[in-house]
C-alpha cells in the first residue's frame, strides 16, 4: 500500500496512529515525522461543511 494513502487516512481520522504505524511497519513516533515532513507532496485537504440547501 502507498505510504501517502496510509498517512492521509491517519490525517483524516480514518485510522489511529497505532494502526498507521502497524500498516507502515514503523514506530508510532516516526509517524509524526512523516506527517510533518515538508517533503511530503500530498497534504490532506480539509473539507468545509456546506449547507444542504445551497
Amino acid at each position: 500500500m502507498d505510504k501517502r494513502k496510509v498517512i492521509n487516512a491517519y490525517c483524516r481520522g480514518f485510522i489511529s496512529v497505532q494502526e498507521c504505524a502497524q500498516i507502515l511497519g514503523i514506530d508510532s513516533l516516526q509517524i509524526m515525522g512523516l506527517v510533518h515532513d515538508p517533503q511530503t507532496p500530498e497534504r490532506p485537504q480539509v473539507l468545509k461543511k456546506q449547507p444542504a440547501g445551497g
